[in-house]
């Protein structure tokens, strides 16, 4: 037997109620469908207690790394268990709100496959490790991707157990509160290749209606915490001409950054350089926040993506320049902090290989596109093989109640990706 019946075994029904269980631990009373799982959480720990009881119900043996990451891990009678895995997942946890889809979907589509493989009686040459990593979201500790960097070697185990949330709680005690600081570190190297499927958070798909999308590359990504400092004064007694107001001078900032992304993408009209550029002002913080006093200190968060590093760089640079200026027009002064750089990340062509012949074997129609969007294989991509599979996501919606993947697509997507994981698995199969 082939990939194609590991395909034809995939549990369309199996997989939406996997979906709508984990759905249902930190449900929320927003109209939709939300969660709110973050890493730490009642709802987190639930989550991650009826993935464990499913995996282990599939035959696959469980571990738990320092950081919490969970992977289970299926070696079929005969196939030599130091044979290095194929290893398919993404992550468990949530933003406030969120959806049911974005990460579920993908460590379930893993358990889909090895449950398929096992019912089609296709026996791979390879382990296959189903992964839930810890902390994809960035909600509570650190930016994102937190338990996938610690498995690419990117981040020290004790770096990351003591980044700390927004109370002052540990994630080393987020962890022990709810079961799952385990031992040792899962090591993303270790793996013969990695498969994740995920929701586009696009419309692409959707308008093009076909139900999966291979990426070839994954955005990179910046994130700049810009200050700037006026002078705060009396907002009734102080003239105008005499002012130093620093919430002025970055609402400049703000619409210069818009502008140089808009330029830099062909959004303004003009022929685009790069039509992948982004750049977002996506938090601000103003001192003394008050309504009759002048602002004297301003901070902005700034979110700079682009699959061309290039591109990235040309914004920072605006930015410096934007930053330049208005200290000489506003008499203010600024500083910027470059804390999380990230490149952009080709996936392996093997590994997209795998999953056009998935398509094909599953008869399911796919398409090329890249992601904007940061995912946990851009970590993965830097110490093995990697591949994204992308589902619909309805008018593009995500981290949010309303974020929705039709059922069919669901499983559509599953059978090119269990497809792909026999295949990877199989050397070949």
């Amino acid at each position: 037997m082939d990939a194609a019946n590991v395909a034809a075994a995939v549990d369309a029904d199996r997989l939406w109620a996997d979906i709508e269980a984990n759905g249902r631990f930190g449900a929320t009373d927003d109209e939709g469908h939300g969660r709110t799982a973050p890493t730490g959480s009642e709802a987190n720990r639930r989550a991650r207690d009826r993935l464990v009881a499913e995996l282990e119900a599939a035959g696959c043996t469980v571990r738990v790394d320092a950081v919490g990451n969970v992977a289970g891990r299926w070696t079929p009678s005969g196939v030599d268990p130091e044979t290095p895995a194929v290893a398919a997942g993404s992550h468990l946890d949530s933003v406030p709100s969120g959806g049911i889809f974005d990460g579920p979907l993908g460590v379930y589509a893993a358990l889909e496959a090895v449950r398929a493989m096992r019912e089609a009686d296709v026996t791979p040459k390879r382990p296959v490790e189903v992964v839930s990593f810890t902390e994809e979201e960035g909600a509570t500790f650190a930016d994102g991707l937190l338990g996938s960097s610690v498995a690419a070697g990117e981040r020290s185990v004790e770096a990351a157990l003591t980044l700390r949330d927004a109370e002052g709680r540990s994630l080393a005690a987020a962890l022990e509160d709810t079961g799952y600081r385990g031992e040792g570190r899962l090591d993303a190297a270790d793996w013969d290749a990695w498969l994740e499927l995920h929701i586009e958070q696009h419309t692409e798909l959707e308008e093009a209606g076909v139900p999966a999308g291979i990426v070839g590359d994954i955005t990179g990504i910046t994130h700049l915490a810009v200050e700037i400092d006026g002078e705060a004064n009396h907002a009734g007694s102080t003239p105008m001409a005499g002012r130093r107001d620093a919430l002025a001078a970055a609402s400049e900032v703000v619409l210069d950054i818009e502008q140089a992304a808009r330029e830099l993408s062909g959004a303004g009209g003009n022929e685009p350089t790069d039509p992948a550029a982004v750049a977002t002002v996506g938090s601000q913080a103003v001192a003394p926040n008050a309504t009759n006093v002048i602002p004297g200190h301003v901070e902005l968060g700034v979110d700079i993506r682009s699959t061309t590093y290039a591109s990235m760089e040309t914004l920072v640079d605006d930015i410096r320049a934007s930053l330049a200026r208005v200290e000489r027009e506003r008499g203010v002064e600024t500083s910027l902090e470059r804390g999380f750089d990230l490149a952009p990340t080709p996936m392996a062509e093997r590994c997209r290989q795998a999953l056009r012949r998935g398509g094909e074997r599953a008869g399911v129609e796919t398409l090329e596109l890249h992601s904007g969007a940061a995912h946990d294989s851009m970590y993965v991509a830097q110490v093995t093989d990697a591949g994204l599979l992308f589902a619909p996501s309805e008018d593009g919606l995500s981290h949010t109640p309303a974020e929705w993947t039709d059922p069919a697509d669901c499983a559509a997507a599953t059978r090119v990706f269990a497809a792909a994981v026999a295949e990877l698995a199989g050397d070949g199969l």
